[in-house]
């Protein structure tokens, strides 16, 4: 299955995992020539300027290491290809870390002018061949001058200018929004909702969630624990006694489920991939294809993330209130948050103004379009898949963050990460980055990339929603970056 850039990095990358670890950064180094690994960092953005497939072909032949090659080949050229695509060339500003065998080489995007890192890992012995490659976040130089202040006119027009870019050069088709405490800032759409008629993306299209879901369906978690139906310590069993065996359910709990230290993985597999999509419409359909999941780990002893995890707690939902896990979201989430453009839609059936996803192949004959329809699900449900605006989202940020879903105990609990849990970076539902006091979730798969950040400290809203897989990424990077910048002046001038 084609996934975006982005995951494919992390694919190619595989063993390199544990070298971007905080404990094992690599060092940077001060040599007069380059090391096998810059060297070969500066030969791939070569090849990726030159954007020819034909040639990238050969250099991947040629160049990289036999174990590497062991991935399909469409895979290392559609990094390749996609790395062309998104930039439109990259040009080498610096080296920014290094260790044996190993380099991060920053290079700045031809196309929106922002810097990022090409990790490459070469071979130890002589003709030091590629055996790793990825995208990775870097550092600003030590002598970067701090963001400019711009008022809310100028965040506007700096971020339709970049978005902007990105559309002409269709690397970005979907809507974005920027709020401040519920007021927005700026909000527009690009693209095109639907090729086959041409017919454009507009503020109120309806995009695919992705894992968004999960944030509704932890909500409803916590109201139910607030409203006593259900504690965040209760076992699996007593609402699934046998699932995914009776021994599992009783050593998972609630609590582990919403923070992916479960044990369980994802109902994603091969059975899923092999059957037709509208045999799965409800939750218990989807149960039925993790009925033989067995725990990777204890509960509460590690971190995983688990689509299974959060669809067994759409089941709980049922159980606990004796409704659809959709009527339920519908009444208590959607409703009382004003959020009258979402829903889990059966896509075999008329729905209006919803998105097609779409997603990039890289050819000998150029990039065509291929859509989603018959590789994603056929109806959302509590892991993902649903649909909603970048306005409907801004809904549900201000009603969460006002106390109207849930009293302000609760939100603090699902913004709070869980290291006690193995969950240091993620709450009950929820993406935490603490170092900028940002709350969210993304949602990502072929033709889909979204992501609502709720700034804590600010009261910022960004929603970026694109019917192109992994195109949401930079524009969410651009709207961080103004909203901190504005979030760290403003705390100055206080």
């Amino acid at each position: 299955m084609k996934r975006s850039l982005i995951a494919l990095s992390l694919t190619l990358l595989s063993g390199l995992s544990a070298s971007t670890s905080s404990a094992q950064q690599p060092q940077a180094t001060s040599t007069n020539a380059d090391s096998p690994a810059v060297r070969r960092a500066k030969e791939l953005a070569q090849v990726i300027n030159a954007d020819k497939y034909a040639e990238a072909r050969k250099y991947v032949q040629e160049n990289y290491a036999p174990a590497f090659l062991n991935i399909p080949m469409d895979r290392h050229l559609n990094f390749i290809s996609g790395a062309y695509d998104q930039s439109r060339g990259i040009e080498f500003q610096r080296v920014q870390e290094e260790r044996p065998n190993e380099a991060l080489v920053v290079f700045k995007n031809k196309l929106t002018g922002r810097l990022g890192g090409l990790l490459v890992r070469v071979e130890s012995e002589s003709p030091h061949r590629i055996s790793g490659v990825g995208l990775r976040p870097v550092k600003p130089p030590a002598d970067a001058k701090p963001a400019a202040k711009l008022t809310d006119e100028q965040m506007a027009r700096e971020l339709d200018a970049f978005i902007g870019k990105l559309a002409d050069a269709d690397v970005f088709s979907g809507a974005a929004l920027l709020a401040k405490d519920g007021k927005v800032i700026y909000k527009k759409a690009f693209g095109t909702a639907n090729k086959d008629f041409s017919a454009p993306n507009r503020v109120d299209t309806k995009f695919n969630l992705g894992s968004m879901n999960k944030m509704f369906t932890s909500v409803a978690i916590a109201q139910l624990v607030e409203r006593g139906k259900i504690s965040f310590d209760d076992p699996l069993a007593k609402f699934l006694p046998e699932f995914p065996s009776k021994e599992a359910a009783e050593k998972i709990r609630i609590k582990h489920l919403l923070c992916h230290t479960a044990g369980l993985g994802s109902f994603f597999n091969k059975q899923f991939m092999e059957s037709s999509r509208a045999r799965f419409r409800t939750t218990s359909d989807f149960l039925e294809l993790a009925k033989d999941e067995k725990l990777a780990f204890e509960p509460g002893t590690s971190w995983r993330y688990s689509n299974t995890g959060m669809l067994v707690l759409g089941a709980v939902i049922e159980k606990a209130t004796g409704q659809s896990y959709y009527d339920y979201i519908r009444e208590n989430i959607y409703k009382p948050a004003g959020m009258v453009n979402s829903d889990c839609y059966d896509l075999d059936r008329v729905n209006s103004n919803l998105a097609v996803g779409y997603e990039k192949d890289y050819t000998d004959d150029g990039v065509r379009f291929r859509n989603n329809v018959f590789s994603h699900v056929i109806r959302g449900g509590a892991a993902g898949g649903g649909y909603s605006t970048v306005e409907d989202l801004m809904r549900f940020d201000v009603a969460l963050r006002s106390n109207k879903l849930v009293g302000a105990e609760y939100v603090k609990l699902l913004f709070s990460p869980k290291p006690e849990l193995k969950s240091p970076n993620y709450g009950y539902g929820f993406n935490i980055d603490q170092e900028n006091q940002i709350a969210g979730h993304g949602g990502g798969f072929e033709g889909i990339s979204s992501n609502l950040d709720m700034f804590l400290n600010s009261g910022y809203t960004a929603v970026v929603l694109s019917n192109y897989g992994g195109a949401s990424f930079p524009v969410l990077e651009k709207m961080r970056e103004l909203a901190l910048a504005a979030q760290e002046t403003r705390a100055a001038a206080r």
